[in-house]
């Protein structure tokens, strides 16, 4: 019976959708009645035979989830996948069937599935040594760090390693707390900084809050060009943080975070300019700035290597996960000397922050993305892809905007392009078509209506191209 009605409700709205089209214009609408799209051809070639699956089935494998693990866990497609392998930009399911992964696993997979080098040099020290803390000497947390550090501009030298980005940001709050003597915390609206009870008052979508204290958070107005009151005029929003500042703490503050893309929100991007207008303001109240690199770092966005760089910024504290790792439990924060002499006061220590499997694997990250020259690749790959989803958003009037950099990009759907009214039960009804097609996208934004394409960084022209014409099937199929 709930699956009729979540039926019944999905064809209503789509209903609606095809009504809003009759009140285009009648050469738009006639335009769009007269292209025939015919379905994508196979997946680029791969040279890649997956190895057979005796496993057990998807259904049991569900089953045994339901029962044993925390019914707040969420699956994709309403038939949930059964993925067993993964290679460089491609995952297989149980039966072998091939999928292009344009989400690499929520943003993680950076250098590709199961990436040879990566495997070798976390199996290589799995035989020498999997885990002694750093109350021990190792080579490996310090080689690691090094090279980490020399990615960072400035004085961002000291670094320390946790195992999430959720524990990233947390540590990061809590320095900015302790090396100011302040406690209020700055975020932007639609943000998302983590899932433990601390970072929830970071986040700032109320899809993944719950009702706890959250206590000396303050949420400013999202900088967002397509979404936002004032557009991409950033000077406006920067005038809404002096004014939280003043009207709402004693005048100090302990800092500010913020992703300069934001990722679980909706791939949006920052209005230019502002975070150097937002940086002097909390600066001038005491505060430290926090850049949330967990999803834009790494080259992602293409024209730089941390997405705070597109902004022409400094951060005073920098936290990163996901693409540091390609799959590793692994994260990290990245200060100056000043500030993580606060940490000396009492003890501190992370079980398993810099574990010598961790750090062995995140070093041939590092060492991977530049061999690769996976930043250059994500800069034309990216512009290729947003290229053509532009081109896309002039057939598709259900296509309200393209945005992001490299590849981290967001595709966001509409019933009607001046309200901007969001188009869920059609994302949802897309989102389905796409996986048929062999194509895993990400969903984001408080509605769940904007496509998240940020693949692994070994995608190609070839992969974008097949992406963006099982997307235009598939929207023209609404």
């Amino acid at each position: 019976m709930a699956k009729m009605q979540r039926s019944l409700k999905t064809t209503i709205a789509v209903a609606r959708h095809r009504a809003s089209f009759s009140s285009l214009q009648p050469s738009a609408a006639a335009a769009a009645a007269d292209t025939a799209v015919t379905p994508p051809q196979q997946l680029p070639p791969f040279d890649h035979q997956p190895a057979p699956y005796y496993g057990p089935s998807a259904d049991e494998v569900f089953a045994k989830r339901k029962t044993f693990l925390g019914p707040s866990l969420f699956h994709y497609y309403q038939k949930p996948l059964n993925i067993v392998e993964g290679k460089m930009q491609y995952l297989y399911d149980d039966s072998g069937r091939r999928y292009l992964d344009a989400f690499a696993g929520i943003v993680t997979v950076s250098c590709g599935h199961c990436h040879p080098e990566i495997l070798n040099a976390t199996t290589e020290q799995s035989k020498l040594l999997q885990h002694a803390t750093t109350i021990y000497l190792n080579h490996t947390i310090g080689d690691f760090a090094e090279a980490l550090a020399s990615k960072m501009p400035g004085n961002l030298k000291v670094v320390y390693f946790v195992n999430s980005g959720s524990e990233a940001n947390e540590l990061a709050m809590m320095m900015a707390r302790l090396y100011t003597g302040n406690l209020g915390m700055i975020s932007l609206r639609n943000a998302y900084h983590g899932g433990s009870s601390s970072t929830l008052g970071l986040t700032a979508l109320n899809t993944w809050k719950y009702p706890i204290p959250e206590g000396h958070v303050h949420h400013v107005m999202n900088p967002d060009p397509y979404r936002g009151a004032f557009g991409a005029d950033a000077a406006s929003y920067a005038v809404d943080v002096q004014d939280h500042i003043d009207y709402g703490t004693s005048g100090k503050v302990a800092g500010f975070i913020a992703e300069t893309i934001q990722g679980v929100g909706g791939a949006v991007e920052l209005a230019p300019g502002y975070l150097k207008l937002v940086y002097d303001i909390v600066h001038k109240a005491g505060g430290v700035c926090i850049a949330d690199e967990v999803q834009t770092g790494f080259g992602r966005t293409g024209s730089h290597y941390w997405g705070f760089e597109t902004q022409g910024v400094i951060p005073d504290i920098v936290t990163m996960a996901k693409g540091i790792g390609n799959g590793l439990p692994l994260g990290a924060v990245v200060t100056t000397p000043e500030i993580a002499s606060v940490m000396s006061q009492k003890i501190h220590f992370n079980t398993f922050g810099g574990n010598p499997v961790c750090s062995a694997g995140g070093l041939a990250v590092l060492r991977v993305l530049e061999k690769e020259k996976r930043q250059a690749h994500c800069a034309e790959v990216g512009s290729h892809l947003l290229e053509r989803l532009r081109v896309l958003q002039q057939r598709h009037e259900i296509i309200g905007n393209v945005r992001g950099r490299g590849l981290m990009v967001g595709v966001e759907m509409v019933t009607d392009r001046k309200d901007k009214t969001p188009a869920k039960a059609e994302t949802a009804v897309v989102f389905e078509k796409l996986r048929e097609l062999g194509v895993l996208v990400g969903k984001g934004g408080i509605h769940g209506n904007v496509f998240r394409i940020k693949p692994p960084m070994c995608f190609t022209k070839d992969d974008a191209d097949y992406l963006v014409d099982a997307l235009d099937y598939s929207l023209s199929k609404l």
